[in-house]
């Protein structure tokens, strides 16, 4: 599905040929639609889909909230969805964004995949963009 023609309503048999786990989520990767950069791993249920296929922005199910989060909604770095695609199992789903601001991740970086393995430990290859103190007024 592409955002050209968005959606007021996925059908039901769309939603029904997705692999929800037990707890009626799916995973999600948003990628940076023009650099391909993958950003962050969330997840969905189908209300979150809808909204995201109806508004055009991301929408995810934020497990530790437990309610619906629109990604933005306190930092203003909102994703745009350029296209939202399903994997061959149907059960996770990859959407092409153009992010806002270039910070996805609560630690001020553009990525949440912020650390690569180096041997036996952690090596960080993204430096912090934003403090996330003057993002959201606290450190995560």
């Amino acid at each position: 599905m592409t955002m050209d023609d968005p959606a007021d309503m996925l059908s039901s048999s769309l939603l029904d040929s997705l692999r929800w786990d037990e707890n009626g989520l799916i995973p999600v990767i948003a990628q940076e639609a023009q650099t391909g950069r993958v950003l962050m791993l969330a997840w969905m249920n189908p209300a979150a889909l809808q909204r995201s296929a109806r508004e055009g922005v991301a929408v995810y199910w934020s497990r530790s909230r437990q309610r619906l989060w629109k990604k933005g909604e306190e930092s203003g770095h909102v994703q745009r969805i350029r296209a939202i695609r399903a994997d061959c199992d149907g059960d996770a789903l990859l959407i092409l964004v153009e992010q806002q601001g270039g910070i996805a991740c609560h630690t001020g970086r553009e990525s949440c995949f912020f650390r690569e393995l180096a041997g036996e430990d952690w090596r960080l290859i993204d430096s912090v963009l934003k403090d996330p103190e003057n993002i959201y007024g606290h450190k995560p």
